[in-house]
């Protein structure tokens, strides 16, 4: 039987983290040691007391169907955390989703149609394309890596590529895959575009909570902004809670209504024990977060200080959890080399739309982040 195929399956490639992370698998499947520096997974155990209100849940019989926005008590929690950010979203304007992507996903299904614009700063975070394919969009893209991967000095590129026909701009800051924080001055240039064009922007968020001494804006808090701002967060990275799936999405109220729809008729809700897990992580963390944050921290400066050494210019990361190494012109060949060759697995820049580098995720020990260093050195790859 010859089959085929919907177009918007088609039309995308698998997650390339994802890929590569597989292949780690399989090698340490046959016994190899692989420091796998592929994927944006924090090495911290859930706080322990998030995993308790989440066994609680389960005892107390939340082991059924959730409202499908999410439960009112942890939508409540994230509007007063919207609140300290400057945000105004009423509980009736939040989603809360199995997983960030989740969130993002429904975004572009209820807002993009065929030939949409949407426009992206690169490198990108990988499933923005593949997301805004699926739903029929065309990319136009703006290059940040000339700038140590800051938006601010290429506001100019950007008012180029924002039209009248432009349908959203997404923004990622702290950003997967630089750790780059946007100025409020760059985030100013995005709103000034997004006012001018009547432009629906895109705040990613889910690395607010880790950053470097330098103070991250929410795009949605700028004047000019409310009523035309999704704003993107959820619980991986920040409290340790990947395989918990837990994001969640601000909308204006007829987006809302929208993507709503797509929730109801696909997951149905997010976990509803998990909802419990995630109102204690939101609210009774912040030391575990500031602990992780300071481990990140240590271990960003001591990457920097290693390459440093082996004379490798990178780009300082000013949050998130992740380094952009540049390598060889063929960066799927370089990191198709570091795992087979010295076990160390990384992402190529092109699959964020960067060629030239590899991602590095220092989500690990600083033994093993040294031993990576090490065999790249070793192996001739540095």
């Amino acid at each position: 039987m010859t089959q085929t195929f919907a177009d918007r399956v088609t039309r995308v490639e698998p997650s390339a983290t994802i890929a590569i992370s597989n292949l780690a698998s399989e090698l340490e499947a046959d016994g190899v040691d692989v420091v796998d520096l592929s994927v944006g997974e924090p090495d911290f155990p859930t706080p322990q007391n998030v995993v308790e209100a989440g066994k609680q849940a389960i005892d107390d019989g939340h082991t059924g169907y959730a409202p499908s926005n999410g439960i009112p008590q942890l939508r409540e929690a994230i509007v007063e955390k919207f609140e300290a950010d400057g945000l105004s979203y009423g509980t009736d304007e939040l989603i809360v989703t199995p997983g960030g992507k989740q969130a993002l996903f429904e975004v572009f299904m209820a807002l993009l149609d065929e030939d949409d614009e949407v426009v992206l700063f690169d490198p990108a975070w990988v499933s923005y394309e593949a997301m805004a394919k699926m739903a029929g969009a065309s990319i136009e893209r703006v290059d940040l890596s000339p700038y140590d991967f800051q938006l601010e000095p290429a506001l100019d590129e950007l008012a180029e590529v924002v039209t009248d026909d432009t349908s959203l701009i997404v923004v990622n800051s702290p950003s997967n895959p630089t750790g780059a924080v946007f100025s409020d001055a760059a985030l100013e240039g995005v709103r000034d575009l997004a006012v001018e064009h009547d432009v629906m922007a895109l705040s990613d968020e889910i690395y607010q909570e880790i950053t470097y001494g330098t103070d991250m804006t929410s795009l949605g808090s700028l004047d000019g902004m409310e009523g035309r701002t999704i704003t993107l967060n959820g619980f991986s990275k920040a409290y340790s809670m990947t395989g918990w799936r837990l994001g969640y999405v601000g909308l204006p109220a007829d987006l809302h209504e929208q993507a709503a729809k797509i929730q109801s008729h696909s997951v149905t809700c997010a976990t509803h024990f998990v909802q419990y897990a995630g109102l204690e992580a939101l609210t009774n963390t912040d030391e575990a977060v500031a602990e992780m944050r300071d481990a990140f921290h240590e271990r960003r400066d001591m990457l920097l200080e290693l390459f440093e050494e082996h004379d490798k210019d990178v780009a300082t990361p000013e949050g998130a959890f992740y380094m952009m190494l540049p390598v060889d012109d063929d960066d799927q060949a370089w990191c198709e080399g570091a795992i087979e060759d010295a076990h160390v697995a990384t992402v190529p820049g092109s699959a964020f739309g960067t060629p030239g580098y590899a991602r590095l995720s220092y989500a690990a020990s600083e033994g093993r982040l040294r031993e990576a260093v090490e065999r790249l050195a070793d192996n001739d790859y540095i």
